[in-house]
């Protein structure tokens, strides 16, 4: 069985640049393990896998190459791409997921993603140790700002940094992450700096964690979505809704820009992101 492959390319509007999604069309026949095998060919950061669904426009199911993770954001920006495209869809998407249906709001070449409810725990483990396995030095961090874990779909690791120099200085040892995330063992890491904090603006970097089997994500969705609650918290507590900007992938010479926003509101935080994304003409044939 021949199985065609599409790419996305997300959080640009450039062939190539942005996050490369794979995308499996009708893919209601797949066993799991074969997503997994495509996911694992492929070697995108996630594939995505569109299914039918009785209650919703679609089911998106997400693999890295090492497993399957209950939400992505870049690759689900790059299905619905994929659906618009294909004239499935035209102003608005439910989306069945692991996490719960996602709502997706279509402005032109905008796509807005919601996600799930953020929540947070703080990292206890060695600040010294974690810095090692990213090859910087304790006084990189920014002292005024907490490390701590987040979640809107899936973990990540915020640490704060001082400069963009610190960014680009940042060798991960993915396989030494687990020891180091003693709380959340599976927990990617994405640090990240602020370039203006009055225009709200922010680079990041994101790290995956080795059960991914990758080891750097160029543009990242859900990881963002985090970074939205915790400014929120911790930088613009006044400010509801906030709107952050934040540019990603410049290292992996992929660059993309995406907005995220958090809105308090009846007690919750609401969080959703917002990019674009082109379909990419290359189109990979898997045989299983």
């Amino acid at each position: 069985m021949e199985i065609a492959v599409y790419q996305a390319d997300v959080f640009t509007k450039k062939i190539n640049q942005g996050n490369p999604a794979g995308i499996v069309p009708a893919a209601d026949n797949l066993t799991t393990d074969q997503m997994q095998k495509i996911a694992a060919e492929m070697g995108f950061n996630e594939t995505v896998f569109i299914l039918t669904s009785e209650e919703c426009t679609a089911e998106f199911r997400y693999f890295t190459p090492g497993h399957e993770t209950p939400l992505c954001g870049h690759a689900t920006i790059g299905g619905v791409r994929y659906l618009l495209d294909a004239g499935l869809i035209q102003e608005h998407a439910l989306l069945k997921t692991e996490v719960g249906p996602i709502e997706i709001k279509i402005n032109a070449d905008a796509l807005t993603m919601a996600q799930s409810q953020p929540k947070q725990t703080p990292f206890l483990s060695s600040k010294k140790e974690l810095c090692n396995v990213l090859n910087i030095q304790e006084a990189d961090l920014l002292e005024d700002l907490p490390i701590e874990y987040g979640n809107t779909g899936s973990w990540t690791l915020l640490v704060p940094v001082k400069s963009e120099a610190v960014l680009a200085k940042m060798v991960p040892q993915t396989l030494r992450f687990p020891e180091v995330l003693k709380e959340i063992p599976r927990s990617s890491i994405h640090p990240f700096t602020i370039l203006d904090q009055e225009q709200r603006l922010f680079s990041a970097r994101h790290f995956s964690s080795p059960y991914s089997k990758t080891i750097e994500d160029p543009v990242t969705g859900t990881a963002s979505g985090v970074m939205a609650a915790y400014c929120q918290r911790y930088l613009y507590p006044e400010k509801n809704p906030l709107t952050i900007s934040i540019q990603q992938g410049r290292y992996l010479k992929r660059p993309g820009q995406l907005l995220a926003t958090a809105t308090k509101a009846a007690g919750k935080t609401f969080i959703e992101i917002t990019g674009t994304a082109i379909m990419n003409p290359q189109v990979k044939k898997i045989n299983l």
